[in-house]
């Protein structure tokens, strides 16, 4: 199942690349990392932790992701992390992804958290996305 997740964190960073809502915020192109560089200017966003579940039926295999994507900012406050967030949940909520070799049956936003970092400078926002998919035929 694991090719399916990497399939699906591939097609979610080219659909965030080609949104031009998200160059307009995050460059271009924009600054989404997998992992960051060390020098990495703000804000940006990182593909991160996610969770993979076998969603196959009697007669059909499938899989369900839960993923998260992060912002982080160092605005003033959290305007700017939030304004980054919804950016990103509007490119990828209800989206039409190519992931490679599987078909997906939907991805939506669940849910985001909002904090402000202990440095007193960073503030950051995790969104939660669930996808589900199965082989493409």
């Amino acid at each position: 199942m694991s090719e399916a997740s990497w399939a699906l964190q591939q097609a979610i960073y080219a659909e965030l690349c080609a949104s031009v809502d998200v160059k307009s915020v995050l460059g271009d192109p924009p600054r989404i990392y997998d992992a960051v560089p060390r020098a990495a200017l703000f804000p940006y966003a990182v593909i991160g932790d996610g969770q993979e579940n076998d969603w196959s039926t009697a007669t059909e295999s499938g899989s369900e992701h839960i993923l998260m994507i992060q912002v982080w900012s160092r605005g003033q406050g959290h305007r700017e992390a939030k304004q980054l967030a919804e950016t990103i949940r509007a490119a990828l909520d209800g989206g039409a992804l190519a992931v490679s070799g599987q078909s997906l049956i939907d991805i939506r936003f669940t849910s985001a958290e909002y904090a402000r970092q202990p440095d007193g400078e960073t503030w950051a926002a995790r969104l939660k996305f669930r996808a589900v998919m199965e082989p493409a035929p």
